[in-house]
This record gives structure tokens, sequence and C-alpha cells, in this order.
């Protein structure tokens, strides 16, 4: 488990025999390291953290303590639906936070990328680090990083799931999909029995909305991301692009730009669309959205959110571009 550099010989996990054979040895693997302690796990409802509940509840059952913090920089209803599918369909030993307040008030002014990821991890640390001193047992602190978190973190910018940990962190980490790329993290689940909706989830980062309201965060522009993002996701579904287009979001900057509004000039901020596709999220390709859809995006967005006056398409792949922009 403490290895971070993937095996040249490791083969790829593209069968459920593969797959089958994986969790074994995870579950063989962790029980060893576990043994009768308890681990402590963000629970985002994403792909990786699912499936690193999956594996750990499977090994250990409820030795298991899953813990969704609302940071206030979710995606419009998704604590709601982590709440419903983890705490209702999954039973799991789940515990609600709520910390909107928390997390804005501690990035309020902060612009810089880097500082806004490591405030937004560093905070998760310490919330984890409370809800454990409540607990009984906790010893472990569990982590859905991947493989291209690890390789992006060698001088590319930090996830919060690498790196940042204090040195006097209480936990040791659990870590059994680190040297997995997305798509093998997908068979996995798949696997383990996971919804097909879970699995294929929309990917989104730690730092959550943080790093798509680029810059320093407001709450106003928060908001308007929020939705605006939420009218592409709406789009994405009924258009039938949600199962084609691997990861779709909006970013808002930080600028504004003259707009007419109402007969009346207004000053706005800018949604950006970035759509893309890849397989391991080493590389990126743009994926190619109907002009008649576009129009419709832009249409709704522009009259329906507030503070939003522009709507503009990102083509760049990755590389050069990272797929987020932050």
């Amino acid at each position: 488990m403490q290895n971070d550099k993937r095996p040249e010989n490791m083969p790829r996990i593209t069968t459920t025999e593969h797959a089958e054979s994986f969790i074994n040895e995870q579950i063989e693997d962790i029980r060893k390291t576990v043994q009768d302690k308890k681990v402590l796990l963000a629970l985002s409802g994403g792909v990786d953290s699912s499936v690193v509940a999956a594996l750990l509840i499977k090994a250990i059952g409820k030795q298991l303590v899953c813990v969704h913090v609302n940071h206030g920089l979710m995606r419009k209803g998704e604590s709601e639906q982590v709440i419903d599918v983890f705490g209702k369909n999954l039973d799991a030993n789940l515990i609600y936070i709520d910390a909107t307040d928390r997390f804005l008030d501690l990035l309020a002014g902060v612009s810089d990328p880097e500082k806004k990821r490591k405030i937004i991890g560093g905070e998760f640390i310490k919330i984890f680090a409370e809800e454990a001193s409540k607990l009984e047992g906790i010893s472990f602190l569990a982590q859905g990083t991947i493989y291209p978190d690890i390789l992006e973190s060698d001088g590319v910018k930090a996830h919060h799931n690498v790196g940042g940990l204090p040195e006097d962190m209480n936990f040791e980490l659990v870590e059994p999909i680190k040297l997995l790329f997305k798509d093998e993290v997908r068979v996995v689940g798949e696997a383990l029995g996971l919804p097909r909706s879970m699995v294929y989830r929309q990917p989104f980062p730690g730092p959550g909305l943080g790093v798509r309201c680029l810059g320093a965060i407001t709450r106003d522009r928060l908001a308007a991301l929020r939705e605006a993002d939420a009218i592409l996701r709406e789009e994405f579904d009924k258009n039938g692009l949600a199962g084609k287009v691997w990861q779709y979001f909006i970013a808002v900057p930080d600028i504004k730009s003259t707009g007419v509004k109402d007969g009346k000039r207004y000053e706005g901020w800018p949604a950006i669309i970035r759509a893309v596709n890849t397989t391991d999220a080493m590389t990126a390709t743009i994926e190619e959205i109907p002009y008649p859809l576009l129009h419709r995006i832009t249409d709704r967005i522009t009259k329906e959110v507030d503070g939003i006056n522009r709507v503009v398409l990102d083509l760049t792949p990755k590389p050069v571009g990272t797929i987020e922009w932050e």
C-alpha cells in the first residue's frame, strides 16, 4: 500500500475477471492492514470514493465510517443525492457535515489556485480529525487517490488526495486504488456491483466548484456557477451527451464584461463551457457539441442565471491545457 509507483508489468484492468482478482487482493491487503481498527473515509459520491467505500465495506463492513462533508462547493443537489444513495440505498455508516460557512470564510479573498486547494484539503483533514476524536478506534484515513493524481502532483498541481497532509496527523492512509487509472476504477466499480449511474458519474475534483469559480471565490459568483453548471448538465442529459462525454462543466472567471439586458447595459461574468473525452485523464480531446445545443445552453444560462451575460467554449485539448482550469 505504500508504493506510489505503478509496476511496469502491472496489467491493465479491462475485464470483470481482472477486476475481481484486483478486488480479492485488495480485500486481503485491507484486512491485514486494518485488522480490528476503524477507517474514516471522505465519501463524495464520485466513482473514486464510492469504489473505495465499496471495497472497504466488503473487506471490513461497519468498521468503515463514511463522512460526507458539504463544503459549500458541491454541484446543485449533490449532497442531497449522496445522502439518498449511500445513507438509504447502500446502508453505509454515514455522517453528514454541513461546513459551508467554515470553508467559504477561509477561502474569502484567496485567488491563488494552489492556496485554495491547500486550504480545502487542509480543512478536510481538520474536520476528519474532529470527527475521529468523537469516535473510538479510528486509526486510518481512506482516500480515493488514483494514479493520475499522483503523476500530476509531481510538479503540475496539488490534489487534495495527495500531499499537504499535516505531519502530526494521527491517521495512517489506506489508498486501495491509487495505482489505477480512471477507466480501471470504473471496471472495478462495476465488478463490485455499484450502480452504473454511480460508476459513470461525472468526475468532480476534490475542491469541487472551488477550482471552477476561478480566482477568489465570492458567494454570488459561486451561486451563478452552480446554476449554470446545472443547466449544462441538464441539457447534456436531455440531448444524449451525458453518456458520450467523459467530463463537462462550467467555469466562471473573476472578470466582467459589458452586456445588455432588458434594454439596459449591465456587467456580468462569462460562463466557460468545457467538454472533454479521455480514458485515463492523462490526455483529453475536445467533444464537438452541436451548435443548436450550444445556442440553447447559451440562451438558458444568460436568461436564467443572474450575473452571467456571456457563454464561451473552451477548445483546448490536454495537453496543453489541463482538464480543469485551476
